[in-house]
């Protein structure tokens, strides 16, 4: 029996149902119920998740760390490597970048997330990835791999080379966008990339503001983060498809000695194979428990009560290594 299996056995007894289960011997469930409530943090009995707070380290991790559908996640990535290939300062609207057919017959898309943009219309780089990350444009992340790389496909070459060089051992990308189910990660390689992209100030802005103009006079479009603005919730992404479920990134700063300290969570495959409607409902409801429990209880208790894992149950994964020192400052894949 899988530890996803158990706990959700476990979690579907009544209280006087799940002790007898235990006291007559069900060994998985007792053993998979102990290692959980040894860990304040409400994790989801499904998926993966991994939460880690700047100076302290890995708050734990549950889940098999196997790669799965992340969904639009993947332009997280997408915009560390255009923002590595062209930085811009605090303030700088960046290059001007000059839209192409293809993006502009894309955003007439009815089954894809996309921003509505015209052929040869001009753009600043910061505009295109304010576009990218706060309606999660699919266009606007293809346009983005064509005019970095020249193409998508020697974009996507980048995207796996950043990838490798993070150490993001069990992560893979097949697309800039997130609609191809090949691009696949864990909660623990996204948290590595999380942790890396965060530290670029232009990055920060633009996943901590909660809506974009849109071109011409169409209005405003808001950001896909629910979470933003909640709960010392200042970003990241979300990522919601079918095959992959719903999955969110999130950011959040907590106050700790009258210092503020960064504290990043990846939630993943929630409802994989649902409607997204299902989908988006459970990843928000798991990813609002953690982001609470994180900001009620004292940063010292929950690490010394973070999920370790038993023999029996690998998927309970132990702390990262590195500790405070690996941290600083439909079809539809929105």
């Amino acid at each position: 029996m899988s530890v996803h299996a158990v706990l959700r056995r476990s979690a579907e007894l009544p209280g006087r149902a799940r002790l007898a289960a235990c006291r007559a011997g069900d060994a998985a469930v007792a053993a998979v119920r102990r290692a959980v409530s040894a860990a304040p943090l409400p994790w989801p009995h499904e998926g993966q998740a991994s939460v880690e707070v700047e100076g302290i380290g890995c708050l734990g991790t549950v889940g098999e760390q196997r790669p799965v559908p992340i969904a639009s996640l993947t332009k997280v990535m997408t915009a560390y490597v255009v923002l590595r290939e062209h930085p811009l300062g605090p303030g700088e609207s960046g290059p001007v970048v000059r839209v192409d057919g293809a993006a502009a017959r894309e955003s007439g898309s009815t089954i894809e997330s996309v921003v509505p943009v015209g052929e040869g219309q001009e753009f600043s780089l910061r505009q295109l990835l304010a576009y990218l990350l706060i309606p999660s444009g699919n266009n606007i992340a293809r346009l983005l791999a064509r005019w970095t790389a020249g193409c998508e496909a020697s974009f996507v070459r980048r995207m796996n080379e950043a990838a490798a060089e993070l150490g993001m051992a069990r992560t893979r990308f097949t697309s800039s966008c997130g609609m191809d189910t090949g691009n696949t990660s864990t909660a623990v390689d996204l948290l590595v990339l999380a942790r890396t992209v965060m530290r670029d100030e232009v990055f920060r802005t633009i996943v901590a503001t909660p809506s974009v103009r849109l071109p011409g006079d169409r209005g405003e479009a808001r950001t896909t983060n629910r979470l933003l603005g909640r709960h010392g919730v200042a970003g990241l992404k979300t990522g919601t498809s079918t095959p992959a479920g719903g999955n969110v990134l999130w950011a959040a700063y907590k106050d700790v000695d009258g210092s503020r300290r960064l504290v990043l969570g990846a939630v993943l495959a929630q409802r994989s194979g649902c409607s997204p409607v299902r989908a988006r409902a459970a990843v928000w409801a798991h990813s609002r428990r953690l982001v609470e429990a994180v900001q009620r209880a004292p940063l010292e208790e929950l690490a010394r009560l973070r999920p370790s894992a038993p023999a029996a149950h690998p998927s309970l994964t132990p702390p990262i290594p590195g500790g405070a020192a690996a941290l600083s400052g439909s079809g539809r894949a929105g």
